[in-house]
């Protein structure tokens, strides 16, 4: 059982990015840690740390249900060009934890430039 990130344009052969569960929460806090804080700190995932309290653009993917609901275009939008620079970054050591998040997130950004292209929202199902 998993999740999968899609446009919400019907296509079958549109791009989407899925993980397990558990492979999509590794996933959210990597980005947490790579924008400076711990996810598990955050109001909703276990801590009492207000979002408010924290300054990133990927707080809509963040700080969302994991299988409900979507992100707009103008929160695709506005997460877009963090995840372009994070895959930017040089990320030291080769680490292959790094690299699969690393390519995780080029993956993202492929869905997040085709949901913007055909103006349709971003899918989490």
């Amino acid at each position: 059982m998993g999740l999968m990130l899609s446009p919400g344009d019907d296509d079958v052969t549109s791009p989407d990015v899925s993980w397990s569960y558990t492979g999509f929460n590794m996933f959210r806090e990597w980005l947490a840690r790579a924008e400076g804080f711990t996810l598990t700190e955050m109001n909703g995932f276990g801590g009492d740390r207000a979002w408010s309290s924290v300054s990133t653009t990927l707080t809509p993917l963040l700080d969302h249900p994991d299988d409900d609901g979507s992100l707009t275009l103008a929160q695709c939008a506005a997460i877009l060009p963090r995840l372009e620079a994070i895959t930017a970054q040089q990320h030291e050591g080769g680490d292959p934890v790094d690299e699969r998040r690393v390519d995780d997130v080029r993956q993202l950004v492929t869905v997040v430039k085709y949901c913007l292209a055909k103006e349709v929202e971003l899918i989490f199902c």
